[in-house]
């Protein structure tokens, strides 16, 4: 059985404890479109969202920029 720690929250082993913060500003207007995609969405967790979302961008972009031994022209030919 599971341990649960003082919040009620289940504590996993195999996730690692998250000690590093990232802090971002955002206009008022920017604010509000991210808090009507989440409503819309219905999307509780946005700490959460707000990670998935950054490392899912990331991934992405790394994946695209993997070297290749021939460049993208060279291959279409």
């Amino acid at each position: 059985m599971r341990k649960r720690n003082k919040t009620g929250v289940k504590a996993t082993p195999e996730e690692p404890k998250r000690e590093q913060r990232i802090v971002c500003l955002m206009s008022e207007e920017e604010m509000r479109i991210v808090d009507r995609y989440l409503e819309k969405y219905k999307i509780t967790n946005k700490s959460r969202w707000v990670r998935e979302t950054i490392l899912m961008f990331i991934y992405k972009k790394m994946d695209e920029d993997y070297p290749t031994l021939f460049g993208e022209h060279d291959m279409r030919r």
